[in-house]
C-alpha cells in the first residue's frame, strides 16, 4: 500500500464529491446519457466514487479492479445485447475506467476505451469535471450508435442517473 495514495483517499470525502459534482452537474450528466442512448440500443452508466474504503485500499485494489466490481454490482453486464458500458471515476485517484460488456468490447477493444479515459482525465486535470464526463459519455454514445444503432422501440434497460458512491 502506498502512503501517498492512502492519504489522498482518506482526505477525499463526500464534500469533494459534491464540490465536483453538484446537483446541476448530475442532472446534466443524466441528460447527456439519455441523449447518447437515443441513437443506439446500448446502455451507459456513470458511477463516481469519492475514495476506496479502508479494506480495499489496504489490499491495493486498483481503480480498474473496483470498476469491474461496480460493473457487476450495477448489473451493467445484464443488457439484452451485451452492450452496456460503465464509465467509472475514482475521484481520489482521478482515475477513469471504462468497463464494457463483451458484445461492444469485442467490436472496439481496450485501446478505444483507454483513449476516452485519457481525454476525460485531461479535462479533470483542468478542473472540468462535468464537461469531461459529458464528453466521455458522448464519445461512448457515438461508438455505441455506430455498432448498435437504434432499431424499433427504445427500451432503457439501465437507469441514466449517475451513481454516487
Amino acid at each position: 500500500m502506498k502512503l501517498k495514495r492512502t492519504f489522498k483517499h482518506l482526505a477525499t470525502g463526500q464534500v469533494a464529491l459534491r464540490r465536483h459534482f453538484p446537483h446541476t452537474a448530475l442532472k446534466n450528466i443524466e441528460r447527456a446519457i439519455a441523449q447518447a442512448e437515443q441513437g443506439c440500443s446500448g446502455q451507459i452508466r456513470f458511477a463516481v466514487e469519492h475514495a476506496l474504503d479502508w479494506s480495499p485500499l489496504w489490499a491495493g485494489q486498483s481503480a480498474r479492479q473496483r470498476a469491474i466490481d461496480v460493473f457487476s454490482n450495477l448489473r451493467v453486464w445484464d443488457t439484452e445485447h451485451n452492450n452496456g458500458v460503465l464509465i467509472y471515476l475514482l475521484l481520489a485517484d482521478r482515475d477513469v475506467e471504462i468497463v464494457a460488456d463483451r458484445g461492444i468490447h469485442a467490436k472496439l477493444g481496450q485501446h478505444v476505451w483507454e483513449a476516452i479515459c485519457q481525454e476525460m482525465e485531461a479535462a479533470f486535470r483542468q478542473g472540468q469535471f462535468e464537461a469531461g464526463v459529458i464528453a466521455g459519455i458522448q464519445s461512448v454514445g457515438r461508438h455505441l450508435a455506430q455498432h448498435y444503432p437504434q432499431t424499433g422501440e427504445k427500451r432503457n434497460e439501465l437507469s441514466d442517473a449517475p451513481v454516487l458512491m
